[in-house]
């Protein structure tokens, strides 16, 4: 499996967004939190995921894309750990934290988050 974020991988439609919000569950390690919801996906893709990040706690656009870009590259490197869910899921990751983080702690929340996902998954079958 290729370690690839591409665009049919990324959370772009408001009415998902708005659903997984409504809908979804959640997993949560500080300072990373993870919104997911079941849904139906097109063919070839099992999970569609999108980063956000608060403009309450940083100002700047700089700091929020940088942020952004971490998630983004932890959940493309670690992606396979989800790779073989059984049902279509979309991700929402979001970065609570107020301090501006190192790639090594975001890295590690996500997989630890990732990994209580699967077992989430598995339990429920």
């Amino acid at each position: 499996m290729k370690a690839t974020f591409n665009k049919k991988e990324r959370l772009k439609s408001k009415k998902e967004i708005e659903l997984l919000f409504s809908e979804g569950k959640s997993i949560s390690k500080y300072p990373v939190r993870l919104v997911y919801r079941k849904s139906t996906l097109e063919e070839g893709v099992t999970v569609k995921a999108g980063v956000s990040v608060s403009k309450r706690n940083f100002k700047n656009a700089t700091d929020r894309n940088r942020i952004k870009r971490l998630l983004r590259e932890s959940y493309r490197k670690n992606k396979y750990i989800v790779s073989n869910t059984t049902h279509p899921f979309t991700f929402m990751f979001l970065y609570s934290g107020k301090e501006m983080p190192e790639y090594s702690l975001i890295e590690s929340k996500i997989k630890v988050i990732l990994q209580t996902f699967v077992k989430q998954e598995v339990a429920s079958k």
